[in-house]
Formats: C-alpha cells, structure tokens, sequence
C-alpha cells in the first residue's frame, strides 16, 4: 500500500439538509422578532426573495411590467416579515403569501386602470371605498349615498360619479356570455352587439333620386330604382329590364350625372 493510499482521505463537503435549513431560517426569523438586527432581515428577506418573485410572475402576462410586479411583491414580504410572530408557530411563507398577493392585488386595483381617469377622480374612488368599508362596519349595513357624501364631506354627485368610474377599472370580454332572461339564450355579448347596416348608405341616394326623378327617363328610374332600393347588382338589373350588364352600366352613369347635375343646379339657386 502506498504511503498515499494509507493517509485517511478527508470529508467531502457537506450541504446542509431541508430539516437544517429550515431550522436555520427559523433561528433567523426569531432573531429578527427579538432585536431587530438589520443582518437577520436582510438574510431573510434574500432567502425569501424567488417566494416573493414566483408570486409576482402569476401577474406577468397583463401590461404590467415584470419588474414593477416583482418590486410591489419585495414590499410586500418586508411588510410580512415587520409583522410576523415566530412564537405563533405558523410557517413563513404561509404567513407571507397572501400579504404579498394582497399587495399585488392593491397595486392593480389602484394603479391599474384599463381606462385612463383623472388623478383625483382616482383618490376620491378610493376614499369612497373606503369610507364603505368604515361605515359598513359600523352600521352593519351598507351606506346609502347620502351618509357616504356627509361622511367624505362631499357631494353625493360626487359619490356617484366615482361609482361611475369605478367601472374604468376592467373591461368585459366580448366572448364572455352575457345573461338572459331567455333560458338556453346567454349568447356572447359580440353577438349582441349591432353592426353596420350598409343600407343605410342608400337612404341618401333614394332621397336624391326621388327629388330629382323628372329629369330622368323611365327606364333611368327604373334602373336607379333596382340598384338603390332594391339593392341588386348589374347583372341582375341587366335580366329584369332586357339589357346587357353593360348597357345598364351606361344606363347608371348616364343617370346619375343627371341627378349631380341637377342636385348642382338646384344648390346654385338656393
């Protein structure tokens, strides 16, 4: 055997187990509670920092920036951690989760707006929804407008308009189904929606047709009549009168610069 071989090897390195770290962390948390040592948070709050950031990352896909998210999530665990009670036995990050979602939340709501309003119209909507909360609790009912505006100091216009702008905050998708008083009958709300009737277009034509019908000849009219209030194409008005598609194109043209020059005519007199 060599003299190498005889020598003890020394020991690998080490990692520290979960059960280790955890009663490290909670060394730390403890630490923090009694003396508030800026080197116990600043070691707690890096440890805990991916926890804060996986949680902002549930809100990345919106219009939001990823690192505006991650800093309102960062505010939220120091604000967890300021207020945790190791004592009380509860985990950490059980505690600190929903005060950084809570925070996320607040951001969005608060700054967030699908629609742009005036900065004031914004504080007065979150005085309002304040003021419900407060009074809520304490007349264990909801507010009427009136005790709202006396309680803001206010007018109850006012109030209503901040109701009223409150729905700038989210808009509705236009495939979500809308419900109806029909059974069977919650269509998405783009189907409810109207579109365009390009007839409409025609009225105005109609209108210059009938005003101005004794310059043409019968057989004008007619045509007119079939392509603007009957609303058919050329070939079709070319099979009712008897005509080519051409001919009836001429027939068009020739009868609307009839109308033009008789719609000038009658603008030069008034």
């Amino acid at each position: 055997m060599s003299p190498e071989q005889s020598k003890p090897s020394a020991k690998a390195p080490t990692t520290p187990g979960a059960s280790e770290v955890l009663a490290d962390e909670k060394s730390l948390l403890r630490r923090y509670a009694n003396s508030r040592d800026e080197a116990a948070r600043e070691e707690v709050v890096r440890r805990f920092l991916p926890f804060a950031r996986s949680l902002a990352m549930r809100y990345s896909a919106g219009v939001e920036p990823s690192e505006d998210l991650v800093q309102v999530a960062s505010l939220g665990l120091v604000s967890a951690l300021e207020r945790f009670d190791p004592e009380r036995g509860v985990p950490f990050a059980a505690f600190a989760g929903p005060t950084i979602l809570g925070e996320l939340r607040r951001h969005f709501r608060d700054r967030v707006w699908t629609l742009r309003v005036p900065r004031g119209l914004q504080e007065r909507i979150r005085d309002v929804e304040g003021a419900i909360a407060n009074l809520s609790h304490e007349l264990e009912r909801s507010p009427t407008i009136a005790e709202l505006a006396a309680t803001l100091e206010t007018t109850e216009a006012d109030v209503l308009e901040a109701f009223e702008a409150t729905v700038a905050r989210r808009t509705v998708s236009l495939d979500q189904p809308v419900r109806s008083s029909e059974p069977g009958d919650d269509a998405p709300m783009a189907e409810r929606i109207g579109s365009e009737d390009l007839n409409f277009e025609l009225v105005e034509d109609r209108e210059a047709i009938e005003a101005s019908a004794d310059v043409l000849s019968e057989l004008e009219r007619e045509v007119l009549r079939l392509r603007f209030a009957e609303d058919l194409t050329q070939s079709k008005i070319a099979e009712q009168v008897g005509y080519s598609q051409m001919h009836v194109s001429r027939i068009l043209r020739r009868a609307l610069e009839k109308l033009r020059t008789a719609a000038g005519e009658a603008s030069a007199a008034c």
